[in-house]
């Protein structure tokens, strides 16, 4: 209720100058799969994101975002049943989450936000060529027939070469521009 009572106020004082909204920044996964079984996430989680997100599809314009680190491909079906519209990173060096699959699966019904390229090896250890050919690859995967918000997979670390940012920017200004 209270959740539901603050979102009410958020819309009076916002209405539809934004057009999504954060609805969870539980981490389920790690990175070779989630921490919680599908069903425990039907028995604990999934009542209230579905009431949560009903209330916003019903009272608002605005999408509903839901934020996950790790490896939750077991759990995207349920993500989804709960009303979430975007998923948001998507860790695509974790088990399981393979762009190609992901955006075959799921990619008529969820918005994916983030995975634009890999920030735990790629982006601060990779060289420049291989940063651009994962954001092509990735541009490539998620891009075609919308539904792909172009993201780093999490922050950009402080210790990651200059040149890698430049060619992400780069690349994605490049490849990056619908339609794909």
């Amino acid at each position: 209720e209270i959740a539901l009572a603050n979102l009410n106020r958020l819309y009076e004082a916002v209405g539809d100058r934004v057009t999504a909204v954060f609805i969870t920044g539980t981490d389920f996964g790690m990175q070779t799969g989630p921490f919680i079984s599908p069903k425990t996430y039907r028995g604990l989680f999934q009542p209230f994101h579905a009431r949560v997100n009903d209330w916003v599809h019903t009272h608002t314009p605005w999408k509903t975002f839901m934020h996950s680190c790790g490896s939750v491909r077991a759990l995207i079906p349920d993500f989804i049943e709960s009303g979430f519209d975007i998923l948001n990173p998507i860790q695509c060096s974790a088990a399981g989450m393979d762009p190609w699959e992901l955006k075959r699966e799921f990619g008529d019904r969820l918005t994916f936000w983030g995975g634009g390229v890999d920030t735990q090896h790629t982006l601060p250890f990779g060289t420049p060529e291989k940063v651009r050919d994962e954001v092509r690859e990735r541009i490539e995967a998620f891009g075609p027939g919308g539904g792909f918000v172009f993201n780093t997979i999490h922050n950009v670390q402080p210790s990651t070469p200059v040149e890698n940012v430049l060619a992400l920017y780069e690349t994605q200004r490049e490849h990056g521009c619908y339609p794909i």
